[in-house]
C-alpha cells in the first residue's frame, strides 16, 4: 500500500535549487575558461597548500587522536537509537557498505600507479630509485589510506549519526552534527550556510572520485574489447556507470547499494588472490611485510613531517592533497554511514572505519601496488614511462594486462571498478537527495526520483572536465579550494558532539542501587 501524502518526504526546493545551481555553477566557468580553467585553480591550489597545509596535517593527527580517545571513553559506549535496539544491517554488510562507500574506484586508481611517482621523487631526500626511494614508495599509499584518512572520515558521520538518532533531529544534512551550536536549528541562516559548503564537497570529493575513475575504466575495457579509446568511449563510460548507479539509487540501499557493496568485496577479493598467486607471491609478501613495518615504524613522523628544510613539494602534493580529498569526501560519506548504522555503538563505528576501512585499502595496495611496483623493476612493464609518456590510465591498463589470462583479468578489473564507482556515487546521490528533503526521520528514504535525479546529475562534473585541458589536475587541485572553509565545519562537529554527549549522559540517572546494598 502506498503512503499516505503527509508520509511521503517533501521536498526541500530551496535546498533543492541550491545543490543544483551549485553543480551548474562549478561546470560552467571551468567550460568556459577552457585553458585557463587550469591555470586559475591549480593557481588556487598552490597557494592554499603553501599558507595552509600544516593546518591539514594537524587537522587529520588531531582527528586519529579525539576518536580513538572517543572510542576508550565512556562515551563510545553509546548506542544510536538507544539501548536495546538492533542495527539494521548485518556487521559483514555493513562493513561492506562503508568501506565501498569511503573509497570508491579511486582506490584501484591509485593502488596501481601511486608508488610510480614516489619511486622517482621520494620523500625525505632520499635518492631516486635508491633501495630506500623503491622501500618507501611501496609503503607511503598505506599511509595515506591508512588510519588517519579513514578518522577524518568518520568523524563527520559520529556527529550527524549523534544528532540524528539521539535528539532525533530530522534533518539528515551535514548542518545536523552541529546542531547542538546552532541555536536557530538547523534550518536557520548558520544551518544552510554549512549545507552549502556540503554541496561543494560533493563536487571536489565525489568529482574526483568520477573524474579519475572514468579514464581507467576506458582505458582497461577498450584493452578488454580491442578498441581505440578516445572521448566517445569515455563519455560512454560515464553514461553506463551513471546507468548502473542510478539504477541502483532507485532500488534503495537494501536492494541497491548492499548487494552491489557485498558483491563488490568478494569479487575484489578474489581477484586479489589471483594476483597474488599469480604474480611474483614471494616479491610480494616480502615487500608487503616491509612495507607494514615501515609505516608502523615511522606513523607519527609521517602524521607531523613538514619538509621544512628541502621543501620539495612532497608533503602538500601528496600528504595534504589526501588529508584534503578526505575533508571534502567526509561528509557525504558520514551522511551515509548514518543512514546505515542504527543500533551501533559509537566505538563500533569508530573501530569498524579505521581498522577495517584501513585493512581494506591495504590489501590493495599490499598486493595490486606491489605487483605493479614489481614489473617495473623487472623491465617486464616500463610502468612509469607509461605513466609519463600514455599516461596514468593506459599504464593502469597495461599492468593488469600482463596478468595471465589477460581478457579475464581485465573484465575482472573493470567489473570491480565499475561496481566500487557505483557504490560511490549511490551513496553521494543518496545524500544529495536527503540534504534536499524537508524531513526525514529515522529509517525512512527520500523520494525515488529525487535519488534518482541526483544519480544523473554527478555526471555532469566528469563530462564536462573531458573537455578541459588537463581536466583531472583541474578536479585534483580544486579538491583543495573546496575542503579549506570544511576544516573549520570538523572542529564544529567535534564540539558539538562532545556537546550533545556531555549534556545527554548528564541528563542520565545514576544507576539503580541492588536492594539490600549498604
Amino acid at each position: 500500500m502506498n503512503p499516505r501524502p503527509e508520509e511521503r518526504p517533501a521536498t526541500d526546493w530551496l535546498m533543492f535549487g541550491l545543490t543544483l545551481a551549485v553543480i551548474l555553477i562549478a561546470c560552467v566557468p571551468i567550460f568556459g575558461l577552457g585553458p585557463r580553467a587550469e591555470q586559475t585553480i591549480t593557481g588556487a591550489y598552490d597557494a592554499l597548500t603553501q599558507r595552509f597545509g600544516v593546518l591539514y596535517l594537524w587537522y587529520g593527527f588531531g582527528t586519529l587522536v579525539f576518536l580513538l580517545w572517543l572510542a576508550a571513553s565512556r562515551y563510545g559506549r553509546v548506542r544510536l537509537g538507544g539501548e536495546g535496539t538492533a542495527p539494521e544491517f548485518r556487521t559483514p554488510s555493513w562493513l561492506a557498505m562503508m568501506f565501498c562507500a569511503g573509497v570508491g574506484a579511486g582506490l584501484l586508481y591509485w593502488v596501481v600507479i601511486e608508488w610510480g611517482y614516489y619511486i622517482d621523487k621520494p620523500p625525505y631526500g632520499f635518492a631516486p630509485r635508491s633501495p630506500e626511494a623503491i622501500e618507501w614508495a611501496a609503503s607511503y599509499g598505506l599511509f595515506h589510506w591508512g588510519p588517519t584518512g579513514w578518522a577524518i572520515q568518520c568523524l563527520p558521520g559520529l556527529a550527524i549519526a549523534y544528532a540524528y538518532y539521539q535528539r532525533r533531529v530530522p534533518y539528515l544534512r551535514l548542518s545536523t552534527g552541529c546542531s547542538a551550536l546552532l541555536p536557530e536549528g538547523v534550518t536557520g541562516y548558520r544551518g544552510r550556510a554549512i549545507d552549502f559548503l556540503y554541496m561543494l564537497s560533493i563536487i571536489g570529493g565525489a568529482g574526483t572520485s568520477l573524474g579519475l575513475s572514468t579514464p581507467m575504466i576506458s582505458a582497461v575495457f577498450a584493452d578488454f574489447a580491442g578498441l581505440e579509446r578516445n572521448l566517445a568511449l569515455d563519455v560512454a563510460v560515464v553514461v553506463g556507470c551513471i546507468a548502473i548507479f542510478g539504477t541502483s539509487a532507485y532500488l534503495g540501499i537494501e536492494r541497491g547499494f548492499k548487494r552491489m557493496a557485498d558483491a563488490a568485496m568478494w569479487v575484489a577479493l578474489l581477484f586479489l588472490a589471483f594476483v597474488l598467486l599469480a604474480g611474483p607471491t614471494l616479491f610480494i609478501a616480502k615487500m608487503a611485510t616491509n612495507g607494514i613495518g615501515l609505516v608502523m615504524q615511522n606513523f607519527l613522523r609521517m602524521n607531523t613531517w613538514t619538509d621544512p628544510v628541502r621543501a620539495t613539494g612532497f608533503v602538500e602534493n601528496w600528504t595534504v592533497f589526501y588529508w584534503a580529498w578526505w575533508i571534502a569526501y567526509g561528509p557525504f560519506v558520514g551522511l551515509f554511514v548514518t543512514r546505515i548504522s542504527r543500533g551501533r555503538r559509537l566505538r563500533d563505528i569508530i573501530l569498524g572505519m579505521l581498522s577495517f576501512g584501513t585493512l581494506g585499502a591495504g590489501i590493495f595496495y599490499l598486493v595490486l601496488g606491489n605487483y605493479a611496483l614489481h614489473l617495473d623493476l623487472a623491465g617486464i612493464v616500463d610502468v612509469t614511462g607509461l605513466m609519463a609518456k600514455a599516461g596514468e590510465a593506459e599504464a593502469i591498463a597495461a599492468v593488469i594486462g600482463s596478468l595471465p589470462f589477460t581478457k579475464l583479468a581485465l573484465a575482472v578489473f573493470t567489473l570491480v571498478a565499475i561496481v566500487l564507482l557505483a557504490t560511490t556515487y549511490d551513496s553521494a546521490s543518496y545524500t544529495l537527495a536527503s540534504v534536499s528533503t524537508r524531513r526525514l526521520e529515522a529509517g525512512r528514504n527520500p523520494a525515488r526520483w529525487n535519488r534518482l535525479f541526483w544519480a544523473c546529475a554527478l555526471g555532469i562534473v566528469p563530462i564536462t572536465l573531458m573537455f578541459v585541458e588537463g581536466g583531472i589536475k583541474v578536479v585534483l587541485s580544486a579538491t583543495i579550494v573546496v575542503s579549506l572553509p570544511l576544516l573549520a565545519v570538523g572542529v564544529l562537529l567535534a564540539v558539538s558532539l562532545m556537546r550533545m554527549l556531555r549534556e545527554d549522559l548528564a541528563l542520565r540517572p545514576p544507576p539503580a542501587t541492588p536492594t539490600g546494598a549498604p
